[in-house]
C-alpha cells in the first residue's frame, strides 16, 4: 500500500466555465473539495487539495483531451463533442449527465431533400471530424466540409453552405434564424475521460472515484421527476 507520503497526486483537467462549476459541485457531493478554486480573484493555474492528494487545473475544452492523452492530467471532464472531434487516445469512462444537448445537421427546410439525394453539398461546421464521420461513414454521402469558428447559423443564410453541423440545446437560435434540425448526429453531455496509463497505475483510486460519482449521478437521475 502507498503511504500518505508516497501517494502521488491525481490531476484533473476541467473544461473552463459552466462545465467546471457543475463538475466541482458534483465532486463536493462525494467529499472532494477544492476551496482555492472558489476564489474568483485567484491567479493560480493549478489548485491543490493536499489532504486528498488531488490537483485541479482549468483549460479550454478542446485542450482537455490533449492533457489527458499525454498524461499531464490523469482525469479530464469535457463535453462529448470535444472527445469526438479531438480523437485522442484515452478512455471515456462516465457520462455525468449534465450539459445535455445534441449534435445535429441543420439548415433551411428547403435543404431537407438534399440529404436524401446523395448529391454533393457543402457543410459548414466547427466540428469537421464529426461532420466527416457522419456524412462519409454513416450516410455514405460525399460532402464538402467548410470549417468555421464563429456563428455557424450564418452559413446557410448567406449561401456559404447548404447545411451546418452544430450543437443544438434549445433550438431557439435556429428558429430565430429560420433554420430547423434536419437530422440528429448524436446525443452529447459532459463525460469523464481517463489517461490510459493512469487507469492501470492508479486503478484502485480512479475506480473508487468513478464508483462514488456514479452513485451520486444515479441518485440524481432517480430523484428527477419525469
Amino acid at each position: 500500500m502507498e503511504t500518505e507520503k508516497e501517494m502521488r497526486y491525481l490531476t484533473f483537467a476541467l473544461g473552463k466555465g459552466r462545465l467546471a462549476k457543475k463538475t466541482l459541485e458534483l465532486f463536493e457531493q462525494i467529499g472532494i473539495t477544492c476551496e482555492e478554486m472558489k476564489d474568483p480573484d485567484s491567479r493560480k493555474l493549478i489548485f491543490v487539495n493536499e489532504e486528498l492528494k488531488l490537483k485541479f487545473f482549468l483549460s479550454k475544452g478542446p485542450d482537455v483531451p490533449t492533457y489527458v492523452e499525454y498524461g499531464a492530467a490523469d482525469i479530464g471532464v469535457v463535453g462529448r463533442d470535444t472527445i469526438l472531434e479531438e480523437r485522442r487516445k484515452l478512455y471515456e469512462v462516465l457520462d455525468l449527465g449534465f450539459g445535455a444537448c445534441r449534435m445535429c445537421v441543420c439548415g433551411l427546410e428547403s435543404a431537407r431533400p438534399l440529404l436524401k439525394s446523395q448529391e454533393l453539398i457543402r457543410v459548414a461546421t466547427k466540428y469537421p471530424n464529426i461532420a466527416k464521420d457522419y456524412f462519409y461513414n454513416q450516410k455514405n454521402q460525399t460532402v464538402e466540409i467548410i470549417k468555421l469558428n464563429g456563428s455557424i447559423e450564418l452559413a446557410p443564410i448567406v449561401g456559404l453552405s447548404e447545411v451546418i453541423v452544430d450543437i443544438v440545446e434549445t433550438g431557439s437560435t435556429l428558429r430565430e434564424n429560420g433554420l430547423v434540425v434536419l437530422e440528429e448526429v448524436c446525443p452529447l453531455s459532459a463525460r469523464v475521460v481517463v489517461n490510459q496509463v493512469s487507469m492501470r497505475m492508479e486503478n484502485e483510486r480512479i475506480t473508487k472515484l468513478l464508483g462514488d460519482l456514479n452513485r451520486v449521478i444515479s441518485k440524481m437521475t432517480v430523484s428527477q421527476p419525469g
